[in-house]
């Protein structure tokens, strides 16, 4: 009773024009930003949160959170107009979304990706309502060897499933570790690393590293590919029939289980749901060799996958404080950056801040579902402008973005540096996305080990007496483990081939 309560408040505050106003306009930017082929939610989200930057710190998660899920579903959009996804999750939308538009039928699948996104999106949004209560008076009772665990297995869990090697997930882990070094030490109050430099008291200023990651590196990227205006076929009806409506409805709750319970888990990356969705959709079918040729289970079951992930990935950043996936990593930012640490003490210190982000989630589907199926023209049309055009236009955003946080030109550069560690990082094929979660949680981290530490006269027996630390630890190495062995079967396979 207390849950429906607090969520009812959250209602109430989300619904104030301002706030609504701020989820609306999220949802375009997230739907645009997902239909920019090659950009994707995270250098979005990133590239966004300038824009943010001087509203309250409900109106800016609001609408960073709405920016996050349009994103995931915007994709859809590219996919199954131009085979071309807007962002990883979406690829597998290409195989029979494109397939059904070539023959006609953009327009159902379109509208069955929107109406399994809502339902996906919905239903993982209400499972955050029954879960966030119990997770968090579970993380209350920890101390702070139980948060270094908690922390370092978030930490592994992240690099050990987010990249195909093991090793090089590590490596961009470390550097991540070592660049959260800089700043003010947290227990002796000295500076570290700061060569002297002011701006770097406070460390190095998250959201600039973030847009030079992703944003920067993404347009360093995209010079190397042919910079040409794109050509979209015509929509046609988005109506549904009662076959597609049959036809759709156990894809949409199959991908909304997949895509809620693999949202749980940190760092399996919003790929995966929508490829296990579809392998599940084929093996169940009776007819799988209707998939790649336009069936259109193949969109309804990833799509719904998709944002169900989106949603529930929220659950563990919010309760536990461990951000599952780059996209969470940079709202977690973007809530320290607020003033407001993500875990069990946000919804102890800040319930009313956190009951309407949740609430904001439910009405952001709304409007998903309300606003996409008649924009879709509109977001066609932005299909034909030139890329090189865009691109452009990005740089420019972000150099603004970066500069108007603090106003300084620094930041600028560190956002430019960053972008050529991005582009390099690509080149040489090491994953940011565990570095940028070890920046993010490396001062967390390291305070709840010092602070072991301190409690334990310096024994690092201190994790291993603690019963609930002891098995965090040992589901930390088993992951790591395992994934190692896999990696490794991988290779063999490959150098016997």
């Amino acid at each position: 009773m207390d849950t429906l309560v607090l969520l009812f408040g959250g209602f109430v505050d989300v619904l104030q024009p301002g706030n609504l106003a701020y989820a609306l306009l999220g949802c375009v930017l997230g739907t645009l930003i997902g239909i920019l082929p090659g950009i994707g939610p995270a250098a979005g989200t990133a590239i966004l949160i300038p824009v943010t930057a001087a509203l309250d710190p409900t109106g800016s998660i609001i609408m960073l959170a709405a920016i996050y899920y349009g994103a995931m579903y915007g994709g859809t959009i590219t996919s199954v107009l131009i085979n071309t996804p807007g962002e990883a999750a979406s690829a597998v939308t290409c195989l029979d979304g494109y397939a059904m538009a070539k023959v006609g039928r953009a327009g159902p699948a379109l509208a069955v990706a929107a109406i399994g996104s809502f339902i996906g999106g919905t239903i993982a949004t209400v499972g955050l309502v029954f879960l966030a209560l119990p997770l968090t008076r579970l993380a209350l009772t920890f101390g702070p060897p139980e948060i270094f665990s908690l922390l370092l297995i978030g930490l592994v869990l992240v690099t050990a499933l987010a990249s195909q090697s093991v090793i090089r997930a590590m490596i961009a882990a470390v550097a991540g570790l070592f660049l959260a070094q800089v700043g003010i030490d947290p227990v002796m109050g000295m500076e570290r690393f700061t060569f002297a430099r002011p701006e770097l008291m406070d460390g190095l200023p998250i959201v600039p590293v973030v847009m030079g990651l992703f944003g920067i590196a993404e347009i360093l990227t995209s010079i190397e590919r042919p910079l040409t205006s794109m050509f979209a076929p015509v929509v046609g009806s988005l109506y549904l029939s009662k076959e597609d409506v049959r036809r759709s409805t156990g894809p949409v709750f199959r991908g909304t289980a997949i895509g809620f319970f693999l949202g749980l888990v940190p760092g399996l990356g919003s790929m995966i749901p929508a490829f296990l969705s579809y392998a599940v959709e084929k093996r169940v079918s009776k007819h799988p060799e209707r998939f790649g040729q336009g069936a259109i289970e193949g969109v309804a079951g990833p799509e719904t996958a998709n944002n169900a992930y989106a949603n529930a990935a929220l659950i563990p950043l919010f309760t536990l404080g461990i951000p599952g996936s780059p996209t969470t990593a940079i709202l977690m930012g973007a809530l320290m950056m607020n003033g407001l640490v993500p875990g069990p003490t946000l919804f102890a210190e800040h319930s009313e801040f956190v009951w309407t982000i949740i609430a904001s989630l439910v009405v952001g589907n709304i409007i998903l579902l309300v606003l996409n199926l008649p924009l879709i023209p509109l977001w066609v049309a932005m299909l034909r402008i030139p890329y090189a055009i865009l691109v452009v236009i990005v740089l420019a955003f972000c150099v603004v973005g970066a500069y108007s946080l603090n106003n300084q030109p620094f930041d600028i550069a560190v956002m430019l540096a960053f972008g050529v560690v991005g582009y390099l990082m690509r080149k040489v094929d090491l994953p940011t996305a565990p570095l940028i979660l070890t920046l993010i949680l490396g001062p967390l981290l390291e305070r709840a080990l010092r602070q072991s530490l301190e409690m334990s006269g310096g024994d690092f027996m201190i994790f291993l007496s603690r019963p609930l630390s002891l098995t965090l630890l040992i589901l930390a190495v088993v992951v790591l483990l395992s994934s190692s062995l896999t990696m490794f079967r991988r290779v063999k396979v490959d150098s016997e081939v």
